[in-house]
């Protein structure tokens, strides 16, 4: 009935609305079977020889067509009465009459009555509506450790300021004040009687250390608040975490000294700190657990040092128990640790607290508008089991806007008005009768709210003709039972269906030799019982799995499973054995003899290489493999396999050219005339392979393979693509002309080296001149060595 819905991620949901209905009832082994599964009925009529009992329990519909009158069945039905109705209270803040906390209905109804059968559920709606005006108290718990001294001076002017400021909010407006710091045993504080005293450094003068104090008990005088506080002191202790839960369990279960009243209850936890819980108190040499019990005398916890701190579970509970609503007030380095705190307690809120507190009223104010979008459906807690566990329940919602409907136990709004109606369809199924056979009582409240439902749970266990018993009737062998809803019920003595047979008079050896089918077997095959000689076979909890035959020695859910399912979903189980449904075969009829599957593209059943057992190929060939024997990773292509055929068949070349005729006549052979002819094979329905093939002359061939009909055939190109002659007037013309500009080359260079001679041995002679003597001496012949000079 209900729809799914994903889970988001605790951690980082916002959890608006979450529904906490456990789940219900215990349940016992009666006469008749027929209560424990819904639909059935039952006949009071008598069978016919040789028929079970169980055929007197069957569907409405099935026993009148076997004639069954219906003054003879009993069909006891479920239903809903609702005990308590007060409708919601609609009144609006502004109105001038103030009504008492009691006086206010938010769900609706209060009190209803189930009947219920097995397997049929009941289902019944609840209203919720958040009223206006609806009175706060809230109880300001404050750290008082040496840190958190600044912060005190804020808090002192807190009770007037946050009074004005709830006065939008409620006109039942109460304030209450209490502070912590540890537990007064070593190593939290010094024990040194100078510390004890005071437990500050230096000038700074402290309260001596103490566990948790009530300061304040609930009040609406803002100024008594500012009083009180004013007059607090800091103190000190030597470790970070401070004892914050003990003091949160204290303001938790000490209902009559903080003065908690049945209204929404708001408690504010104001730290810089984190917090020790159970099992640091060992450090101490505190080793009981804490027993969740008030322990204030004159308004200080006064068993710190006996009890360790309580669990997050512990508080949890408590929380929950006295519908009180945490909001977390705490410096930002300690928001990630206190986050998480906060997705283990419900409807609580944490909010970034300032180095000095001067944000706390807008840090309240924020938190508390962010739990009303909070409506959170929850069982009432306790010591003892609320819920039975033989029931299961489910939840729907239908809200006013839009109408939506969901079938989901978590269910969000963001943004939520304050006077916004919610209806829960909440549907509770009896899956068997409870143990001690007597009503139940499950109660389902609002979390962080007094008002509650409660739901009085009476199981059908028994049909009405039960108490019409006929005592020693006729029909029981002569007066020997009590017909009782159409059997007998024998005496004590008496055994048979209808009392028929004497514990005293019969051998039980006789009457079980009836049972066996052989003496190597057991009695009724150890499936069932030997009631006066016949076997009535024993019934399991799942009433689909039968025992049947003479001695019980058949059944229908022993065969064999493929798959995880019986006879592998493709039979039914008879006698152990699985008769299977047409083309499944297999003692578990996992064999399917269809051949679909073991078709290949060329329709052939496994490409012809294999045989299809049980819808898969298993190839005959070890060669092939695949789902249809089509992969040979050891064989060559398809190409170079034909080649040496296809060459010597079309062109009587190649290396079969001389043994042509003998290997290579196992295709047929066409010739086209070019490769346009060729077959596509988009063209075609079966397989296709194109092949390129070069010959020892270096010329191409292309042609085709395929198989058609179990017949292989060869598709060539009648003409081989063979490479053209070179052309030599090109290759003479480029070898000339190489040569002569090769001579060009070498002439061009043997004439710029003569340029470059010619031009340095002018250079050398011009020089040669301009160095000359310009007086020339010469001799003249005719006067020997006595020449002159000119």
């Amino acid at each position: 009935m209900a729809h799914k819905r994903r889970k988001a991620d605790r951690s980082q949901r916002p959890r608006w609305w979450r529904a906490f209905l456990p789940q219900i009832i215990t349940q016992k082994n009666k006469l008749l079977p027929l209560v424990s599964s819904s639909p059935c009925a039952i006949s009071q009529t008598f069978l016919t020889v040789g028929e079970s009992k169980s055929a007197r329990c069957d569907d409405l519909e099935s026993l009148k067509k076997r004639g069954c009158s219906l003054t003879k069945i009993e069909n006891p039905r479920g239903g809903i009465r609702i005990d308590q109705n007060k409708t919601v209270t609609n009144r609006k803040k502004d109105v001038a009459e103030k009504l008492t906390p009691e006086q206010i209905t938010q769900i609706q109804p209060q009190k209803l009555s189930l009947t219920l059968r097995s397997g049929e559920p009941q289902t019944f709606e609840l209203k919720f509506k958040r009223a206006e005006d609806y009175p706060i108290d809230l109880y300001y718990l404050m750290d008082l450790s040496f840190s958190m001294k600044d912060d005190l001076e804020n808090v002192k002017n807190l009770g007037t300021d946050l009074m004005r400021e709830m006065q939008g909010i409620t006109s039942d407006f109460r304030i209450g004040f209490g502070s912590f710091v540890e537990k007064t045993v070593m190593p939290y504080i010094s024990t040194t009687p100078a510390r004890l005293i005071n437990p500050c450094t230096g000038n700074q003068n402290c309260t001596s250390p103490f566990s948790y104090k009530n300061v304040l008990k609930l009040t609406d005088k803002g100024d008594e608040f500012n009083r009180l506080v004013s007059q607090q002191q800091i103190s000190g202790n030597l470790d970070s975490p401070e004892g914050g839960f003990d003091a949160i369990m204290q303001v938790a279960v000490c209902e009559n000294q903080i003065g908690w009243r049945n209204v929404t209850r708001l408690l504010v936890f104001s730290t810089d700190a984190g917090f020790h819980f159970a099992g640091d108190g060992k450090l101490g040499g505190i080793v009981l657990p804490n027993d969740g019990r008030c322990h204030l005398e004159n308004n200080m916890y006064t068993m710190s040092h006996y009890y360790d701190y309580p669990s997050i579970a512990h508080l949890v509970q408590k929380l929950s128990d006295h519908n009180i609503q945490t909001i977390f007030a705490v410096t930002e380095e300690f928001q990630p640790v206190y986050k998480e705190l906060k997705n283990l307690i419900p409807k609580s809120a944490v909010g970034t607290l300032s180095s000095n507190s001067s944000n706390v009223i807008k840090l309240i104010i924020d938190a508390y508008n962010v739990s009303l979008t909070a409506r959170e459906l929850g069982r009432t807690a306790g010591s003892a089991p609320t819920f039975p566990s033989e029931t299961r329940y489910m939840l729907f919602e239908r809200d006013e806007i839009g109408g939506r409907e969901k079938g989901t136990l978590v269910i969000i709004y963001p943004t939520l008005p304050l006077a916004f109606q919610v209806l829960f369809h909440i549907s509770i199924e009896s899956q068997k009768c409870p143990s001690h056979g007597k009503p139940e009582v499950i109660k389902i409240k609002p979390l962080g709210f007094t008002e509650e439902v409660e739901v009085v749970l009476t199981f059908i266990c028994d049909c009405p003709c039960a108490k019409n018993g006929v005592t020693n009737s006729d029909q029981c062998s002569e007066g020997n039972g009590t017909f009782e809803c159409g059997a007998c019920k024998c005496n004590d003595g008496r055994i048979g269906r209808l009392c028929e047979c004497s514990k005293d008079e019969v051998r039980t050896e006789d009457l079980d030799a009836n049972c066996r089918k052989d003496n190597g077997t057991d009695i009724c095959s150890n499936n069932g019982d030997c009631v006066c000689g016949t076997c009535e076979c024993k019934k399991r909890e799942n009433p689909a799995e039968i025992y049947s035959g003479k001695y019980c020695e058949c059944d229908n859910f022993n065969c064999d499973r493929s798959n995880n399912k019986l006879c592998g979903g493709h039979g039914r189980c008879d006698c152990r054995k699985c008769i299977c449904d047409a083309n499944y075969t297999g003692s578990a009829c996992d064999c399917s003899l269809e051949t679909a599957t073991c078709l290949a593209k060329n329709g052939q059943i496994c490409n012809g290489r294999g045989t299809c057992e049980c819808g898969a190929c298993k190839c005959t060939n070890p060669k092939f493999q695949g789902p249809t024997c089509e992969i040979c990773p050891t064989c060559p292509g398809v190409c170079p396999e034909h080649k040496d055929c296809v060459q010597c068949r079309a062109f009587e070349a190649g290396e079969k050219k001389d043994t042509c005729e003998r290997d290579c006549s196992y295709f047929q052979l066409m010739k086209v005339k070019d490769r346009d002819k060729l077959p596509q094979p988009a063209d075609q329905s079966y397989p296709l392979s194109h092949c390129k093939e070069r010959d020892a002359n270096d010329c191409w061939f292309y042609y085709t393979y395929a198989i058609r009909n179990d017949t292989k055939e060869v598709y060539v190109v009648e003409t081989l693509e063979c490479p053209a002659g070179p052309d030599i007037i090109p290759i003479v013309a480029g070898v000339v002309a190489g040569i002569v500009l090769i001579g060009l080359a070498l002439l061009l260079i043997w004439k710029l080296l003569m340029i470059i001679h010619d031009r340095r041995e002018f250079a050398k002679f011009e020089k040669e001149k301009m160095n000359a003597n310009p007086i020339n001496q010469f001799q003249n012949p005719s006067y020997g060595n006595k020449g002159a000079s000119l």
